[in-house]
């Protein structure tokens, strides 16, 4: 799978590293990324999202089934 969060939409970006002699490489920056389980209620099934810690914080405040049927509205498959 690749690295994007399933809510957000977080991608991994590219930036330099800076040496200590402030010489620049090219390196990626990675979003934090967790594969969670949670149990949809309301369809009494567990769903398994890959997630950033954003989009973590986001469903509990807003709550799972709410996200779930925004993302459903914007095509992805749940």
């Amino acid at each position: 799978m690749a690295r994007v969060c399933q809510v957000t939409g977080k991608r991994p970006i590219t930036g330099n590293k800076v040496s200590h002699s402030n010489i620049k490489t090219k390196r990626r920056f990675l979003p934090n990324l967790q594969t969670k389980r949670f149990f949809l209620a309301e369809e009494d099934r567990w769903i398994t999202l890959k997630l950033s810690s954003e989009a973590i914080r986001t469903i509990n405040k807003n709550g799972l089934y709410s996200v779930v049927k925004e993302m459903r509205a914007q095509g992805a498959t749940i």
